[in-house]
Formats: structure tokens, C-alpha cells, sequence
């Protein structure tokens, strides 16, 4: 494979002639393939080999086909890049996870990051997670619903917009938009892509979105950048400018030695360097900082009553009460035809980002008003609090549950009128209307597999249990 020259070049003086050869080298082999276990709804596989900086992460001994694994489009896992996990580090050793916290996730999709966090964070904790192209938003929106956390807000907006919300976050991640070039054996059109002047033009974005979002985050507040490439001025030439810009202080994380991560640092800047010679994954770059100033007390209930958030009717809310385990811990929420529920200590931090940004989803989605009738909605089924005994449930076998994930009919051989909770090794999979002996197919649409199913199915997934 032909890189361009400046890129090797540079990666030869940062590395020297001896380790260049051997990056090189790893360059050309297959990217390792790794997973994120959603504990609060599945075991992984017996064996595998864990991701040593996170509790979630292992590598699967092959890849599988990922699209025929119920598993996954029930948000039992998620596939993500080993390397970019590091964030779990990041967060666990700047920021103390046992407060309720106001978290946003500047470039969320397509939704590895955004998962994570949702996993580290308690439930009093609010995550923000944004993706400024709408077509990209409704990919993150689903996975954030796949996931089932129900303290999320998927939001669409430009950066500056959140300038809006002033001392808003206590962290913030901003996984900026590079060049690309950790990427390089996983994805040859970025490669393609490459250039000196994109590095120039990059760099120069990673800055300006830096500073249209650093008046949202509070005083004490973290911030945790990170690429996917490997050049300074991406990197630590980014961080140094704005820690002289602002005064931000550098936070040095710990690291095990067997981890293979390269520390680095430039003008008092501390910043984490992943070369795929020296770990199990692709290149990326991570570094911490605290925005000078003193830590603000914890968010508490705000005296303004005028809200943007609907509360639903009263028969609404008797209607959906109990779907959800805890049920007196949410506000429910009407929103055009959509009732969802949101947690009752984070509706007022809701309903301020509300007030500023453009909400694609949020909380928990429930059920959507038709007529005088509720139709229960796909956040609902794959809710990590669903509360399965309200509702009739039925077991796919794998080519039932593949054909429903498709959106085709299917035949159960059952009667009745009623919603049925379609399930997949006991892991809710989405909604169905039993109308008679026929039953029909509530899987969202955008949602469905396309992909023809082969003549011979999988045994079984290696990921899960």
C-alpha cells in the first residue's frame, strides 16, 4: 500500500527508523475487531479476550456478520473500536462518576462514544448527545435507543449553538472531526482523502469548534478531546492553543505499562498516543483538560416555572404508568403525538436544552396517541427499565426474529388481539399487533435489515452468553 509521503515522512521522525518499519508493518495487517457489552441487558461469550482499559471491551477471535445477530439490533453490544474505549480511562480517573452529571457528547454518531458514556454515567446523570447532520442524528438516535439508558437527549446542532446553554456541562467529550489517518487500514478513502492542506483545514476546525463550546461548560468542568489521527497539530498543537487561549490545566492520567499507550506532551500538555504496532486496535489520540475557575455547586431544582416540555393528561399517564420498572421516578412528556418518559430529577435540565437546541429524541419513548388508543413505541421495547411483565411477550426462534428484524410477516401460531413483545434468547426485540391469527409487523422501517438472508443461518453469536 502507497501513503502519501508526507504522511510517512512525519510518522518516520516521530518514530524513528527502526519503530517506523514496524508500524509500517502493522499497517498492512487486519484491524482487530472489538465489542462493548451492554451489562444491563447481557454476559459475553465465554473466552473472550477483554480491552485491558475497559470493564465492557473484548476482541473477537473473527468478525462475524454482525446483521444477523439479533443480539445486536436488540443494543445487547455494540461493535466499536478498541482504541477509542480509552475514553472509560478518561472519564474514570477526571471526573467523580458517583455525582449526578450534566455530560455532553459534541459529535456523537454514529453513537459508540455516546453508549459508552451512557454505560459510566449514573442514572441522576443527564447526557447530551449531539450530531450536527440530521441524517447522522437519526442513525445516533436509534442506537441511543437500542442502548435503553433512558437519561439521553439526541440533539442536532451546530456547536456555537451551544453556546446557549452557558455553564451548562460538568464534562464534555469532543471527538473532533480529522483527517483520518488512524484509520488508514480500516478505511482506504481516507487515505484517498489525505492531504497536507485537509490537516491544515482540520486542525483549524477542531479549534474553532473547541472555542464555540467551551462557554457551556462550567467552571471545574472536564473536557476530554480526542481524533483518530496521529499529526501535532490535530493533537497536542490543538490542546497547548487552548490551554494558552484559556487557561485550561492539562490532567495527567494513569497508565499500565502492558496497555502499550504512548504518553506525550508538548508546552505542559499532556495528551495519549495509540499506534497500532503498540496496541490491540487503531490509531487515536486522547487528552484531558479542566477549565480554570472554581467547581459550582451540584445542579439543583431552578425556580422558573414556565416550561417548554408538555406534561401528558392524566388518563395518558395512567395509561403508561407502569410500563416501566420505577415508575414514580419519571415525568412523562408529550411531545406532538409522542409520550415519553424522562427521569423526574433531570426534567428541568431537560427542558432547558429543550429551550435552546433541536431535540431528536429523549428519555425513553413510549407510545405514540392514535385516536383514543396508545401504540407502544420501539424505545419502550428495548428500555433497559421495560417492565416485561406488563406486557404479552413471544420468543423468535433465529429465523423469526431475523425475518421480523427485516419487517416481513411472520406466522406464530397464535390468536388473540393484543400487543405481543417480540423476544430473541429472552432480549426484547420490538413490537407486534396481534390481530386474529394474523400478526403485524410494528419494527420500525428505517430500522430494518435489508440484506437478503442466507440459505444457512449462524449457529449462535460470539458475543453474548
Amino acid at each position: 500500500m502507497q501513503y502519501p509521503k508526507p504522511f510517512t515522512d512525519r510518522m518516520q521522525r516521530m518514530l524513528g527508523e527502526e519503530e517506523f518499519s514496524i508500524f509500517l508493518e502493522a499497517l498492512q495487517q487486519a484491524p482487530p475487531v472489538s465489542v462493548r457489552i451492554n451489562k444491563a441487558k447481557a454476559a459475553p461469550a465465554p473466552g473472550l479476550q477483554p480491552v485491558p482499559w475497559t470493564e465492557t471491551g473484548f476482541y473477537l477471535p473473527e468478525r462475524p456478520l454482525f446483521t444477523l445477530d439479533p443480539a445486536l439490533h436488540a443494543g445487547a453490544y455494540y461493535v466499536q473500536e478498541a482504541s477509542s474505549m480509552f475514553v472509560e480511562q478518561a472519564l474514570r480517573q477526571a471526573v467523580n462518576l458517583s455525582e449526578p452529571l450534566h455530560v455532553l457528547d459534541l459529535c456523537g454518531a454514529p453513537g459508540g462514544k455516546s453508549t459508552h458514556l451512557a454505560s459510566l454515567l449514573s442514572p441522576q446523570s443527564l447526557l447530551v448527545s449531539n450530531e450536527v447532520i440530521r441524517s447522522r442524528a437519526s442513525i445516533l438516535a436509534e442506537n441511543i435507543a437500542k442502548w435503553g439508558s433512558g437519561n439521553v437527549l439526541v440533539t442536532s446542532n451546530d456547536p456555537r449553538d451551544f453556546s446557549r446553554l452557558n455553564d451548562f456541562f460538568d464534562v464534555m467529550v469532543v471527538d473532533a472531526p480529522c483527517s483520518g489517518e488512524g484509520m488508514f487500514r480500516k478505511d482506504a478513502h481516507a487515505m484517498e482523502e489525505w492531504s497536507e492542506e485537509n490537516v491544515n483545514l482540520c486542525a483549524q476546525r477542531q479549534q474553532r469548534i473547541l472555542m464555540d463550546v467551551w462557554d457551556a461548560l462550567k467552571p471545574g468542568g472536564v473536557l476530554i478531546y480526542s481524533t483518530c489521527t496521529w499529526n501535532e497539530q490535530e493533537n497536542e498543537q490543538n490542546i497547548a492553543w487552548l490551554a494558552e487561549q484559556e487557561g485550561a490545566e492539562s490532567i495527567k492520567l494513569q497508565l499500565q505499562p502492558e496497555w502499550g499507550v504512548v504518553p506525550a506532551q508538548l508546552e505542559g500538555v499532556e495528551g495519549y498516543r495509540f499506534y497500532p504496532h503498540r496496541v490491540q486496535g487503531e490509531g487515536f489520540f486522547i487528552a484531558v483538560v479542566r477549565k480554570a475557575g472554581e467547581e459550582q455547586p451540584l445542579h439543583g431544582k431552578s425556580k422558573k416555572k414556565k416550561y417548554k416540555l408538555s406534561i401528558a393528561g392524566k388518563k395518558e399517564q395512567a395509561l403508561v404508568g407502569d410500563w416501566l420498572q420505577q415508575p414514580g421516578q419519571y415525568t412523562f412528556v408529550q411531545h406532538g403525538e409522542k409520550i415519553s418518559a424522562i427521569p423526574e430529577n433531570l426534567f428541568e435540565a431537560a427542558d432547558e436544552v429543550y429551550q435552546h437546541l433541536y431535540v431528536v429524541y429523549a428519555g425513553t419513548e413510549l407510545a405514540e396517541i392514535y385516536g383514543k388508543k396508545l401504540k407502544p413505541l420501539q424505545g419502550l421495547a428495548l428500555s433497559q427499565y421495560l417492565d416485561r411483565s406488563v406486557f404479552t411477550t413471544a420468543e423468535l426462534d433465529l429465523e423469526q426474529a431475523l425475518r421480523y428484524l427485516k419487517k416481513e410477516d411472520t406466522c406464530l401460531g397464535t390468536s388473540g388481539n393484543d400487543w405481543l413483545l417480540l423476544e430473541y434468547k429472552g432480549l426484547p426485540l420490538g413490537w407486534a399487533k396481534q390481530i386474529g391469527n394474523r400478526i403485524n409487523n410494528y419494527y420500525p422501517k428505517e430500522w430494518r435489515i435489508r440484506m437478503e438472508l442466507p440459505a444457512e443461518l449462524p449457529s449462535g453469536s460470539f458475543v453474548i452468553g
